[in-house]
C-alpha cells in the first residue's frame, strides 16, 4: 500500500487565502443562531478554539485535503443538513473536493480509531499529543482480523491500522459520501483537550505562520 511523504505547503493549497474572509463569517456565525440569539455556549467554545489555536506553533502542519475547492459548512449551529426546519450543532468544518481527492494528515500522530458505521461515514480519528483530529465520509470501509482493526481504500492504495504511527502529510483518504452527505466532502473535526474547537481558527493560525499575502499571491498566478 501507498507510502506518502510530507509534502509542502503546495500552491494549490493556497487557495487558503482566498478563503480567509469566508473563515472568518463561519466562525462570527458561531456565535448567532437563526433566530439571533447568542448562545454561551457556542461562544465558550470559540474562546476556546483561539486559546487553543494559539497555543502551537503550524509551520509543519499540512491543510488536510488536495483540489480543495471551498467551504461548505462552518463550525457552529446550522440548518439541519438534510433538511427540514430543525438546527444543529456542526462540530467541524466541511471542505468540499472532487470526488476520490485525496485527504492528507494534518500533524503527526497515532491512529486512535477507524471507523464506518455512524454518520460520520468512514472515518478516522488520529491522535497528536493534546490534539484529536477527525476525518469523516471517506472513501473505503473497516475491515478486522487477528492484527487488529484497520481502514481500506483499495481502489486509492490506502490502508490504515488502528495503532499506525502517520506522518504528517502523509494521504490518509479520499474525498467520498459515505455516512450522512448531500455531496462529496470531507468533515473536519479537531478536539483540543478533548474539547471540540473551530478548525477555521487554527487554519487561520496556519496561514500567519505558514504564509504571506506576497507568497501567496506568487504562487496563484504561477498555478493559474
Amino acid at each position: 500500500m501507498q507510502q506518502a511523504s510530507k509534502p509542502q505547503w503546495h500552491p494549490n493549497h493556497k487557495r487558503l487565502l482566498l478563503s480567509l474572509l469566508f473563515l472568518l463569517g463561519l466562525t462570527m456565525s458561531s456565535f448567532i443562531t437563526l433566530g439571533g440569539v447568542r448562545h454561551e455556549s457556542v461562544s465558550a467554545s470559540e474562546a476556546k478554539s483561539v486559546q487553543a489555536a494559539n497555543s502551537n506553533s503550524w509551520k509543519g502542519a499540512s491543510f488536510p485535503v488536495e483540489n480543495f475547492q471551498g467551504y461548505t459548512s462552518g463550525f457552529g449551529y446550522r440548518r439541519s443538513a438534510t433538511g427540514g426546519s430543525g438546527r444543529e450543532f456542526h462540530r467541524g468544518l466541511d471542505m468540499a473536493a472532487p470526488d476520490g481527492s485525496y485527504i492528507r494528515n494534518w500533524w503527526t500522530g497515532q491512529v486512535v480509531e477507524v471507523s464506518d458505521n455512524t454518520l460520520c461515514g468512514t472515518s478516522i480519528k488520529i491522535q497528536s499529543g493534546e490534539w484529536t483530529h477527525i476525518y469523516c465520509h471517506m472513501k473505503g470501509h473497516v475491515e478486522g482480523g487477528s492484527s487488529g482493526r484497520y481502514f481500506i481504500d483499495r481502489t486509492g492504495g490506502i490502508q490504515i491500522w488502528e495503532g499506525q504511527q502517520i506522518l504528517v502529510g502523509a494521504r490518509i483518504g479520499r474525498v467520498g459520501m459515505t455516512g450522512r452527505t448531500t455531496g462529496p466532502h470531507l468533515h473536519w473535526g479537531l478536539k483540543y483537550a478533548d474539547q471540540y474547537i473551530d478548525p477555521a481558527t487554527v487554519l487561520r493560525a496556519m496561514y500567519t505562520d505558514q504564509g504571506s499575502a506576497g507568497n501567496v499571491s506568487s504562487n496563484m498566478q504561477q498555478r493559474d
